[in-house]
C-alpha cells in the first residue's frame, strides 16, 4: 500500500505549481488537508488534495488542472501527516511547485487577487472584503470543497453550489507580472537560483524555474517582497513574453502549457525533447500512427506563436477553429505557420492545439484522476 500512495502523491505533485499561467485555483493547503469529512480519515491526509483537484477538474471540466497551493512551514514538520506526506511536502516547496509561509495570513486572497484566480476554502473571510471587494461582488470566486457522493464538491459561500469562477487580474497584478524579480535569499526557489535558503533548504528547483512562470511577488506597504523570506524584492528586467496553450483531443481540453521566448516547445506522441508535450497517453491506435513522437514545434517570436511541422505526415491549420474541411489549410512537413489569435494546429482528426481561450471545453467527460492510484483502504467517499 505504501508504493500505492506514493505513486498518487506523485501523480498530486504534478498538479501543483506557482505559475501564474497553469494555476486555475489557489489554495490553503494546511485547511485542504484536514477536510477530514470528506473521506472520514485520518486528522490529516495530503490524499484530500488530490481529491479537491480531481473535484476541480470535474466543475471546470478539463483535464490536468493545476492549482496555486500556499503552505504555512509548521506543515512541513506537522505530526498529523506521516513521514512520507512531510517529505513530499518539502520537496514541493524545494522545487518551488507552492509558496511556504511563515504566516500565510491572507497570502492566499492576495493571490487570488492578483492572478484573477478563484479560492478554494471553508473560509468566509468576513474581515477582509474590505480589502478585497469582489469577495462580496463576486461570491463564486470562493467556494468551498464539501463531501459530495463519489468525492467533493464545491458550493459557494452565498448562493448554490456551481464551478469556481474565475476574475481578471487585477492591474496591479498585471504590473507586477510584466516584470521578474530576484530574492536576495540564496538559493529561493520562487526568485532566486537554487541552493541554501533556510531551514528547509531550496535545492535546484529554483535554478532551473523560468522567469516567465515567476509567481506574483507579496506587497508588503506596496513594495515587491519574497512571500517565504520577507525579503525585498530586486526587479530583474521585464519578464520574457508568453502564451499559454492547449491540447484538445476529441473535443476535451486534456492539458495548458506555455510556450515563452525563452524556448520552443515540441509537442508529437512522445517527444525527446526537454519539456516537451506528449500526447501518446489520450491517442486512439491509428493516431498514435499518424502522429510522431515530435509532431509540432511553437516558438514565440515578437509575440506571435510559429508552428513548424516536424513530422513525417504533416499536419494543418484550422483558421478560427473551423471545422469545415474546406477551410482547413495543410502544413507540409519542415514548413512554418504564423498562428493566428483563434487558429488551431491539428495534427490529426480531433487532436488540436491552440490558445487555451480558443479551445472550448463543454462535452461530457471523466477526467484522468490523480486518485487512481489511491488504495481504497485509503479512504473512504461518503455513499450516495
Amino acid at each position: 500500500m505504501r508504493f500505492e500512495i506514493s505513486k498518487v502523491l506523485d501523480a498530486i505533485e504534478g498538479r501543483v505549481c506557482t505559475d501564474p499561467s497553469l494555476a486555475r485555483a489557489v489554495l490553503d493547503l494546511a485547511e485542504i488537508i484536514r477536510y477530514q469529512d470528506i473521506d472520514g480519515g485520518r486528522p490529516a491526509s495530503l490524499l484530500r488534495l488530490g481529491m479537491v483537484i480531481d473535484a476541480l477538474s470535474r466543475e471546470l471540466e478539463e483535464d490536468s488542472v493545476q492549482v496555486y497551493a500556499v503552505v504555512h512551514r509548521a506543515l512541513l514538520s506537522d505530526a498529523d501527516l506521516t513521514s512520507n506526506e512531510r517529505m513530499v511536502v518539502r520537496r514541493w516547496a524545494d522545487d518551488g511547485l507552492v509558496e511556504v509561509l511563515d504566516n500565510p495570513g491572507d497570502r492566499m486572497l492576495e493571490v487570488a487577487d492578483l492572478l484573477g484566480l478563484p479560492v478554494l476554502s471553508r473560509v468566509r473571510f468576513d474581515g477582509l472584503r474590505g480589502r478585497f471587494p469582489w469577495l462580496v461582488e463576486q461570491p463564486g470566486r470562493v467556494v468551498a470543497p464539501v463531501p459530495g457522493a463519489g468525492g467533493p464538491v464545491f458550493i459557494a459561500h452565498v448562493g448554490g453550489g456551481h464551478a469556481p469562477v474565475a476574475g481578471k487580474r487585477s492591474p496591479t497584478g498585471a504590473k507586477l507580472l510584466a516584470r521578474q524579480w530576484r530574492c536576495p535569499e540564496s538559493g529561493c526557489a520562487l526568485f532566486g537560483g537554487g541552493g541554501g535558503g533556510g531551514a528547509f533548504a531550496d535545492l535546484a528547483g529554483g535554478a532551473d524555474r523560468s522567469p516567465a512562470a515567476q509567481p506574483p511577488p507579496s506587497l508588503r506597504n506596496g513594495v515587491p517582497t519574497c512571500p517565504r523570506h520577507g525579503a525585498r524584492l530586486g526587479d530583474g528586467g521585464p519578464r520574457p513574453r508568453a502564451e499559454v496553450l492547449a491540447v484538445r483531443v476529441g473535443g476535451l481540453v486534456r492539458r495548458r502549457f506555455v510556450l515563452s521566448e525563452e524556448q520552443p516547445v515540441v509537442a508529437g506522441r512522445a517527444p525527446e525533447q526537454d519539456g516537451g508535450i506528449m500526447l501518446g497517453q489520450w491517442l486512439n491506435d491509428e493516431a498514435r500512427r499518424w502522429i510522431s513522437r515530435g509532431h509540432v514545434r511553437f516558438e514565440l517570436r515578437v509575440g506571435e506563436v510559429i508552428v513548424t511541422d516536424v513530422s513525417t505526415n504533416g499536419s494543418g491549420i484550422r483558421p478560427a477553429g473551423s471545422m469545415n474541411e474546406a477551410d482547413r489549410i495543410p502544413l507540409a512537413p519542415q514548413q512554418s505557420r504564423v498562428l493566428g489569435e483563434n487558429d488551431m494546429i491539428e495534427l490529426y482528426p480531433g487532436v488540436q492545439i491552440g490558445r487555451a481561450e480558443e479551445l472550448p471545453t463543454g462535452a461530457p467527460f471523466t477526467p484522468t484522476s490523480v486518485m487512481a492510484e489511491a488504495p481504497t483502504m485509503a479512504m473512504r467517499l461518503p455513499r450516495p
